[in-house]
């Protein structure tokens, strides 16, 4: 429900059990700036995702001599942490260049309790681009990214041995074309990941009764897409964007449970489902006067799906049964729209409502990973319906700083992952039927609401303090229960003392008991298990900087060494060679150091 863009471009993991979410494939080092639009709050960046969407990108300024800069950083921490990037990047006024290489690894990791967790990752990508501008209001720009990676789990059966992610972007933009179009934009890219899970590179290998030999599971996923915008300036006071967008992605796997006498790479890739979007939008922007702005947008996206599976599995356990929904295309038109208005009430105090409307198709996980209650197949799950409301008041004067914001949902048709969801399995002798315990997903009814605060505040010119608070409740309003995987109320106080070169800064970090859950409901990510404690943590950090190109700094996380796991979290698993936990706990004390570099 959280849209994630990187540059413009839509990157979709392929794993059935989601070790490859989009941000698995994206490095924030590698990026300039992280943009966040909480809510259905803009349609401007594809199909309005319900709880908002998070924007990846890069700054382009045309140079106006020749020259290249550099900015590189190595950070070193416990558990056997590296991690490294390095940006340059050069040119002249016409052309410019880049290239960008991450890197990460860490060991496996102890919590509070010196209880060792199955957590060992490594990481590496690589962006290149070329960018051409020959003139102000001009910018081609070509680019591609690498990227690889590996990843031990304590919450499940198998472990991440592959995270490949190969990417060709192009990018055009035309601006000031003339006093009505303020700019042209076309943007075209392809993604491919190609991922793969087994159940020995990363561990010790064990049989099991669900898994007695070295098991491989190796889904991949291609993502094209395309956007052409235009930016229209019909008076002074109103800005319209207009575009189109679309996107298509083809999902495809093999695997084997006997790697040794079948392996997988011998093994053909069969396509399990397609799926294609074609959307059109415009969004408006209106100074109504000094003080008021409006803001206002609707777009309809065109969604088809097709159901290529023959054969469905009922688990490692149920063996496979006819697919119902086999050979199935699936279309539905659905439409997104927003409006909002800020009004200044004074310098530097700002308040603005908003109301957003969205319709989500399901994606692949809840259509293909699930069954439904009285089918094999969750293909013909029902878009999720989201209407929201936000209040927020932004004040900034002088020393202080507050931020406030309140939001609540109703959700029609809220798409709900169910575990341990009795249901037939055959009949036995005497006529009795067996059942079986299956994961499904079910459309229900659902209500959100919540709210956040911040605060800033120069308690001196060098001693700042910034805290801030949130929560959010969920309401299952059609089995009268709470919504599963809701955070519980959590909050920050940090202190900093900054001077000409050097910093100190402490964070304390803490969450409330979580006793509203609905055990064995949730979403594609993961279910509610029970109830969970509070905890708190506190970290410490300084830096210092000798010269205007280099920064070192170093911190303490969690300096009480606490055992603790966040709520929203899975449920650790047996993995030989490791104490299995209720969830799997977040690092115990951690050291780090960091040094930054620019020329």
């Amino acid at each position: 429900r959280l849209g994630i863009l990187v540059e413009g471009e839509t990157v979709l993991g392929g794993c059935f059990m989601r070790m490859d979410p989009p941000t698995a494939y994206i490095f924030p080092a590698a990026y300039d700036r992280i943009t966040v639009i909480k809510g259905p709050q803009s349609v401007r960046y594809g199909p309005v995702s319900s709880a908002g969407l998070v924007r990846f990108e890069r700054d382009f300024v045309r140079r106006n001599d020749t020259g290249a800069t550099l900015f590189s950083t190595v950070t070193a921490g416990s558990f056997g942490r590296l991690d490294g990037a390095i940006d340059l990047r050069g040119g002249n006024s016409s052309f410019q260049g880049r290239i960008a290489a991450t890197y990460a690894e860490m060991g496996d990791y102890v919590d509070g309790d010196d209880q060792t967790v199955h957590s060992t990752y490594q990481r590496w990508s690589t962006n290149a681009s070329l960018a051409w501008t020959p003139n102000d209001n001009s910018f081609i720009e070509l680019s591609g990214a690498l990227s690889d990676g590996k990843a031990a789990y304590a919450d499940r059966m198998m472990d991440g041995a592959l995270f490949d992610r190969e990417n060709i972007g192009l990018r055009m933009r035309r601006s000031n074309v003339s006093d009505l179009v303020q700019e042209i934009e076309f943007q075209a890219y392809a993604n491919a990941v190609d991922h793969v899970m087994d159940n020995y590179s990363l561990r010790t290998f064990r049989p099991t009764m669900m898994m007695p030999g070295k098991a491989v599971s190796n889904p991949d996923r291609l993502t094209t897409g395309a956007r052409l915008a235009l930016s229209l300036t019909p008076t002074s006071e109103l800005r319209l964007d207009t575009g189109v967008d679309y996107q298509g992605n083809r999902h495809r796997v093999r695997a084997t449970m006997n790697q040794d006498m079948m392996p997988f790479q011998n093994k053909a890739r069969i396509e399990d489902v397609s799926f294609r979007q074609l959307g059109v939008f415009a969004e408006a922007a209106y100074r109504i006067n000094d003080d008021t702005r409006f803001y206002a947008g609707a777009r309809a996206d065109q969604w088809t799906a097709t159901d290529k599976r023959a054969a469905i599995s009922l688990g490692m356990m149920g063996g496979s049964t006819a697919n119902p929904t086999a050979n199935l295309k699936r279309e539905s038109t659905l439409p997104g729209a927003f409006a909002r208005i800020e009004h200044d009430i004074t310098k530097g105090s700002t308040v603005y409502l908003g109301v957003g409307h969205t319709q989500r198709f399901p994606d692949y996980w809840e259509l293909v990973s699930s069954e439904s209650t009285t089918s094999p197949s969750a293909f013909q799950t029902d878009p999720e319906k989201t209407t929201q409301v936000d209040l927020g008041w932004l004040y900034r004067h002088e020393a202080l700083e507050l931020t406030a914001s309140v939001f609540a949902s109703e959700i029609n048709d809220f798409i709900l992952i169910q575990n341990s969801f009795s249901k037939p399995a055959a009949m036995m002798g005497g006529g009795m039927m067996s059942t079986r315990l299956a994961t499904v997903a079910r459309n229900i009814n659902a209500k959100t609401i919540g709210c956040e605060f911040g605060l800033g505040y120069h308690l001196t010119e060098a001693f700042r303090l910034d805290a801030s608070l949130s929560t959010v409740r969920g309401d299952n309003t059609t089995d009268d229960r709470p919504l599963a995987q809701m955070p519980p109320l959590e909050g920050r106080i940090g202190f900093s003392y900054t001077q000409s070169s050097w910093s100190v800064g402490a964070l304390w970090h803490g969450v409330t008991a979580q006793d509203r859950v609905a055990i064995n409901q949730g979403n594609i990510v993961g279910q509610d298990i029970g109830p969970s404690p509070a905890y708190d943590t506190v970290s410490l950090n300084a830096g210092w900087a000798p010269t205007s190109y280099l920064r070192i700094s170093i911190g303490i996380d969690n300096l009480f060494d606490r055992t603790y796991a966040a709520h929203i979290s899975r449920a650790g698993a047996s993995v030989a060679g490791f104490t299995q936990t209720t969830r799997v706990n977040e690092p115990g004390r951690f050291g780090w150091i960091k040094c930054d570099y620019r020329f």
